[in-house]
């Protein structure tokens, strides 16, 4: 068995691969085999230290597998399952984990593990944004920035599944073609044309309901000048870095706009929260109104390639870590 740790933050020479021993599970633990393990810009953010951790400490927090071994008080899971998770603690890069049932959903039998272990943070995550921080309506136009990113291809589709007309910005044309593949109506290149100008002709001068920014502090000003009077600016991301302190007064009163910042954590704080978000997520993937396909797949051992890819935005897509 193997496990990916870091001994202290910093760049991606930082991950080690070891060799390990796992003890048996207990009470409500289950052993996993993994299957696949998702790869997630928040990653980066612990390795670098940008979220703080205990160190050394192991990273990942995403991925599916089969249960090979179930503690004594697992009721509700058996040896064989099909399982998936994206939730603390850190330690999906690796080949096998004991993890408690509190946050282990069972994946459907039509949907494919491959898959499953790429859907859970990116899925869900799309799922409490649309559903939960600001439930879109049928008719209403939204932002999204990287559209042509994980999250955006997963989040564009949904978004059109539920009726809403999507902006997404990208950073090249290349990006802005799968944009448009994923259920974009328009798509802005930011690199070639200010963005929030180009909002506000599309909307004729009305602005926006709501912006969904995973980018951070290279968007953030020109995302809160897209939004209408009493507009929501919801940032969940730090692609560019980390947002600079807000000045209230300045960029949220004279619109009387409302910032939140959410993350999964705060909307997955029960077993029912979990099953339905989960439920809708593999509704979405098995009906076919969202498709996802693997960008690209790595070996555990060349998990460092994996991040100089994420960071330097190679990665066009969802992609996956395969122990």
């Amino acid at each position: 068995m193997k496990t990916v740790k870091i001994q202290k933050t910093g760049g991606p020479e930082m991950l080690e691969l070891q060799n390990i021993t796992l003890r048996k599970p207990i009470n409500d633990e289950v052993l996993i085999e993994h299957t696949a393990i998702g790869l997630n810009y928040i990653d980066t953010y612990h390795r670098s230290g940008l979220y703080p951790l205990t160190l050394p400490s192991e990273l990942g927090m995403e991925a599916s597998g089969i249960i090979k071994e179930v503690g004594p008080d697992v009721s509700n899971f058996s040896v064989g399952d099909k399982v998936a998770y994206a939730a603390l603690p850190l330690g999906a890069y690796s080949t096998h984990r004991i993890f408690k049932t509190n946050n282990l959903v069972k994946v459907p039998d039509d949907i494919d593990l491959t898959l499953a272990a790429t859907l859970m943070t990116k899925g869900l995550t799309t799922f409490y944004l649309l559903h939960k921080t600001y439930p879109v309506t049928s008719g209403e136009t939204i932002l999204f920035h990287a559209a042509a990113g994980g999250v955006g291809q997963i989040f564009c589709q949904w978004a059109k599944s539920l009726g809403c007309k999507v902006i997404g910005t990208v950073g090249n044309d290349e990006k802005a073609s799968l944009a448009k593949k994923n259920g974009c109506d328009e798509v802005i290149n930011y690199s070639k044309e200010d963005f929030s100008k180009k909002v506000m002709e599309l909307t004729d001068g009305k602005g926006l309901p709501v912006v969904y920014d995973g980018v951070g502090k290279s968007t953030f000003e020109k995302s809160v000048k897209c939004l209408k009077t009493r507009g929501l600016m919801i940032s969940f991301g730090n692609a560019s870095g980390s947002l600079n302190p807000i000045d209230v007064t300045k960029t949220l009163q004279p619109k009387g706009l409302f910032f939140v910042r959410p993350s999964l954590g705060q909307y997955l704080t029960s077993r029912e929260e979990l099953n339905e978000a989960s439920k809708v997520l593999f509704e979405k993937i098995s009906s076919g109104k969202v498709k996802v396909e693997i960008f690209k797949k790595y070996k555990l051992e060349d998990v460092r390639q994996a991040h100089l890819d994420l960071e330097a935005r190679k990665i066009t897509g969802p992609a996956i870590i395969v122990p």
